[in-house]
C-alpha cells in the first residue's frame, strides 16, 4: 500500500520495501523492520519510524484512541460506542471487521479485524481531516502479537471476554489468554469484564463492569423479553439502560459501551441511554433476515459464541443451521455441534469458510459432538442446507443460521466465491412468495 505525502523530499510511503524507491520513503515497523536492507537496495532513500510517520500525516495526538478487545463482542461493542458518540454530537471514526467509518461514512472496505499499523494510520489521517474526536477500533489477537497496534497511546481499553478461539494460530488456551493479558499490562485506562475471571491486567487506572460479580458498572436488575432494560449502579446510584438488542450477551456488550463513553465523556448517564436507543446493532450480528418465517443470520463461529446466541433464542423453537471453518482451530468444531445439538430441534450441519480442506472432512469432525441422530442432517452445500432449512420450517419455529454473518463470500479452495446468507434467504423467500 502507497499513499501520497505532499511537501516531503518523496511523493509517496510505504511499509512495502517492493515498493520503496527514490520516490518512496519506507516504513519500518515491528512486521518489516527485517526487509529495510531490502528497501534501500531498491533505491529507497528514505525510512520512517512508526514516530516519525505519525507526525508526518499530521495525525491529531488529541484524538483519543478506544482499543476493544476480547474473543467475542468487539463488533457489537465497538459500533455501540461509536454510534453513541455521534448520537451525543461527537465526531468519530470505526474501524474493525466491517470496514472503516468516518462520521456516518464507509471510507475503507472490509480486511483484517485489525489492519497494519500503516494502514491505521492512514485511517487516523483521514479521521483527523474529517475533525475525529475519537478513533475507536477492533484489537485482535493476532494483531496484539505482532504489534499491529505499535505506537498507538489509547485512552481506554475494552475487555469483552476470552472463550476457545484461534487455537490454531495460539497453540494453546494458556498462551491465548497470555497474549489477551499482555494488551492490558501497562498503565493506560482500562475497562474490564469483571465476570470474566481469565484475563490478567494491571490494576493501575482499571475499572469494571459486570452482570454477577461486583463492579465499578455493576448491573442489578435486568429482564431480557422483548429487547434489553437493565439497572446498573454507578457510585452509590442507579441509572436505566435500555436496548432493543437481544440476549444477555447483547447486555455485556452494551454495558461496556455504555459503561465507556460514561468514563471518555463523564456525561450524563440518561443521555447516554438516549443516544444508546438509535443503535439498532450490527449487520451479520442477530440480524433479522425475515420477520415471516423469523429466520436470524449471526456470525457466531465458536463454541461460546453459538452457545451465548442460541440461548439468548431458548424459548423459541429452533432450526439451525451451520459449519465450521477450514485451515483453523479444528478441536472447537465437535464442541460447536454438541451446543448446537443440544439447543437445535433440527440441525443443519454444512459448509462454512471450507477454505483448503474438504467439506466433508469438516462436517465428520462436527459430527463427532452430536449424540442425537434424528433431525440431525449434513449437507455440504450451504445454500441447499439453507434451503431445505427454509422448506421445514412449520408454525412458529425460528431459523438461526451461523457463522457467516455479513461476510460476502464463501472461500473455496483459495477462491472467494459471492455468496450471503441473507440474499439466500431473501431470494428464496420471494421466489417462494
Amino acid at each position: 500500500m502507497k499513499y501520497e505525502v505532499k511537501n516531503q523530499p518523496f511523493s509517496h510511503i510505504s511499509d512495502n520495501s517492493k515498493e520503496a524507491d527514490k520516490t518512496c520513503a519506507f516504513l519500518k515497523t515491528a512486521q518489516n523492520r527485517a526487509y529495510e536492507s531490502e528497501a534501500l537496495q531498491n533505491g529507497c532513500l528514505h525510512t520512517l519510524s512508526v514516530e516519525e510517520c505519525f507526525k508526518l500525516l499530521g495525525i491529531n495526538p488529541q484524538m483519543k484512541i478506544v482499543g476493544i478487545t476480547g474473543t467475542n463482542g468487539k463488533t457489537t461493542t465497538a459500533a455501540a460506542i461509536y454510534s453513541i458518540l455521534l448520537d451525543m454530537g461527537k465526531k468519530a471514526a470505526l474501524q474493525g471487521t466491517r470496514g472503516c467509518f468516518i462520521n456516518d461514512e464507509c471510507v475503507d472496505e472490509k480486511s483484517l479485524t485489525t489492519p497494519s499499523i500503516f494502514h491505521t494510520m492512514i485511517n487516523m489521517h483521514k479521521a483527523t481531516q474529517q475533525g475525529c474526536d475519537y478513533f475507536v477500533m477492533e484489537v485482535s489477537s493476532h494483531a496484539i502479537v505482532q504489534e499491529r497496534a505499535e505506537g498507538l497511546r489509547f485512552a481506554l481499553k475494552i475487555f469483552t471476554n476470552i472463550s476457545q478461539d484461534h487455537l490454531d494460530f495460539h497453540k494453546s488456551m494458556r498462551e491465548y489468554i497470555n497474549v489477551k493479558s499482555s494488551f492490558f499490562a501497562d498503565d493506560t485506562p482500562k475497562l474490564i469484564n469483571k465476570d470474566d475471571e481469565s484475563i490478567r491486567y494491571n490494576l493501575k487506572n482499571t475499572l469494571t463492569y459486570g452482570i454477577e460479580k461486583s463492579a465499578t458498572y455493576q448491573v442489578t436488575a435486568y429482564g431480557l423479553r422483548g429487547g434489553i432494560e437493565a439497572a446498573v449502579q454507578y457510585m452509590g446510584k442507579t441509572y436505566q439502560l435500555s436496548s432493543s438488542l437481544h440476549g444477555k450477551f447483547n447486555l455485556y456488550n452494551i454495558l461496556a459501551a455504555v459503561s465507556a463513553v460514561h468514563i471518555l465523556e463523564k456525561a450524563d448517564f440518561a443521555a447516554i441511554n438516549d443516544a444508546l436507543g438509535n443503535f439498532a446493532g450490527v449487520s451479520g450480528r442477530m440480524e433479522v433476515a425475515s420477520s415471516e418465517p423469523l429466520v436470524i443470520v449471526d456470525f457466531a463461529h465458536t463454541p461460546d459464541g453459538i452457545e451465548k446466541v442460541l440461548e439468548a433464542m431458548r424459548e423459541n423453537e429452533l432450526v439451525v443451521v451451520f459449519g465450521a471453518g477450514g485451515d483453523r482451530d479444528k478441536s472447537k468444531r465437535p464442541l460447536m455441534g454438541k451446543i448446537a445439538s443440544r439447543y437445535a430441534k433440527r440441525l443443519y450441519v454444512t459448509s462454512d469458510n471450507p477454505r483448503s480442506e474438504e467439506i466433508e472432512d469438516i462436517i465428520d469432525d462436527i459430527m463427532q459432538g452430536i449424540e442425537k441422530s434424528d433431525g440431525v442432517y449434513r449437507i455440504g452445500d450451504r445454500k441447499e442446507a439453507t434451503i431445505a432449512a427454509l422448506e421445514s420450517l412449520k408454525g412458529r419455529e425460528v431459523l438461526m443460521i451461523l457463522g457467516k454473518g455479513d461476510e460476502s463470500y464463501q472461500e473455496i479452495k483459495g477462491v472467494k466465491h459471492p455468496y450471503s446468507d441473507k440474499e439466500v434467504v431473501q431470494t428464496f423467500l420471494k421466489a417462494k412468495s
